[in-house]
């Protein structure tokens, strides 16, 4: 779980920056300030909207449905796992939203960091990645691969539309990584089967 203890730690050093008001904040918004606008409209504009919850619950759900179609019960525990990872985005980035109350962007309102836009889109595409990956015999790649594109373009858009700072996205990024790899392990471990005893049974009488 080398990987879960850097975002963990990556995901803390942000947290903190940015609730304190630390230099890692202040380049922060000076990138962001220096990013926004760039691009054609209507192009990030598409890409921010790639974390809607209209655009990226459909291809999770169509996904969780693909994989109980192929896999029937045995698929279950990693049809669950998908949606509780899903399910635990509000819960983990609403009460951060409020903690932190970072001001946006091009407005006053608070609540910005984490994205919520970004965690949707990560564990929602991150996750339909997963279920269909498992059902692939060749060209195994692609579905990662796609679904690390559209988290990555999801938090270009944002940033560059001047929605969310970098660190926003950032952020989102560590914490839904953690996540998806706590998930992504649950299945295993549920499956697993016990392991047998050492001990000789007694012959029967």
């Amino acid at each position: 779980m080398a990987l879960f203890a850097l975002c963990g730690l990556a995901f803390a050093l942000v947290t903190w920056q940015v609730a304190a008001a630390g230099p890692l904040r202040r380049a922060d918004e000076r990138l962001g300030r220096a990013l926004f606008g760039r691009g054609p409209t209507g192009v990030t504009e598409f890409l921010a909207d790639l974390g809607g919850t209209a655009v990226a619950l459909p291809v999770l759900a169509a996904s969780m449905a693909y994989a109980l179609w192929r896999g029937g019960r045995a698929a279950l525990p990693r049809v669950a796992a998908a949606a509780l990872a899903m399910a635990a985005v509000p819960a983990l980035v609403v009460p951060l939203k409020s903690w932190i109350a970072r001001t946006g962007p091009l407005t006053r309102d608070t609540g910005y960091y984490p994205s919520g836009h970004t965690a949707t889109a990560v564990v929602a595409y991150c996750g339909a990645a997963l279920l269909l990956g498992a059902y692939l015999r060749r060209r195994r790649w692609w579905p990662p691969v796609l679904a690390l594109v559209l988290a990555l373009a999801t938090g270009a858009g944002l940033v560059l539309r001047g929605y969310h700072w970098p660190l926003d996205v950032v952020g989102s990024w560590c914490l839904c990584l953690m996540l998806l790899l706590l998930s992504h392990r649950l299945p295993g471990r549920s499956r697993r089967p016990p392991r047998a005893s050492r001990v000789r049974a007694a012959p029967d009488r």
